[in-house]
């Protein structure tokens, strides 16, 4: 497959913007396609048709084409592999490797959202008691990373895409205040966010 048939379906604010962040980290060529949420371009017929759900991101490479946004990280990491994002399926880093990636999703950022949605409410609807437990359940998480985080990144000295998921899903709970007593996961995103593949996918 040539890397320049990459096609990354696109909104800003997303779980898009962490699979541009790898892309810009593996340095190949790909073309973005901005939809407008506003406008519910991503429920368009044409675009349902790519991913069923009308959400963003959506990755074509070639002719396979993948949603959710650890599914492609998964993809991209493996299928560049040259590019050292992903332990190669007989290191013993492998484990490892896979288990943060489908954290990030599954244990890691849905308290965040949570906790999101339910300060997006008129203050008058808001729960008290729904964003104490989410911040609860967020705070058992970031104590299990503290206690893993050992190295610069999660496998070591060197970047992973498990990295650029964790990394973003924690950036997300550091604009919302979250990281607050947690010095030092609040380090490893700036290590992450100070990075020029990270700042080229957010402008």
């Amino acid at each position: 497959m040539d890397s320049m048939s990459i096609t990354l379906y696109f909104a800003p604010g997303t779980r898009a913007t962490r699979i541009a962040f790898l892309l810009e980290e593996l340095g190949v060529p790909w073309e973005k396609v901005t939809l407008d949420l506003a406008q519910r371009e991503h429920k368009a017929a044409d675009y349902l048709v790519l991913n069923p759900n009308g959400v963003v991101p959506t990755l074509k490479d070639g002719d396979t084409v993948l949603f959710e946004s650890v599914a492609i990280a998964l993809h991209l990491a493996d299928r560049f592999a040259e590019k050292g994002l992903a332990p190669p399926p007989d290191s013993p880093l492998r484990g490892r490797y896979l288990s943060w990636m489908v954290w990030s999703m599954t244990t890691l950022e849905p308290p965040i959202g949570e906790v999101y949605l339910e300060r997006m409410k008129p203050a008058e609807q808001q729960s008290a008691a729904a964003v104490d437990a989410a911040l609860a359940r967020f705070r058992s998480s970031a104590q299990v990373l503290e206690g893993e985080l050992t190295g610069p990144y999660l496998l070591g000295d060197s970047l992973s895409a498990a990295d650029v998921m964790v990394g973003c899903v924690l950036a997300f709970a550091g604009m919302l205040g979250m990281l607050d007593g947690h010095p030092s996961l609040r380090d490893y995103v700036a290590r992450i966010t100070a990075r020029p593949a990270y700042r080229r996918a957010m402008q």
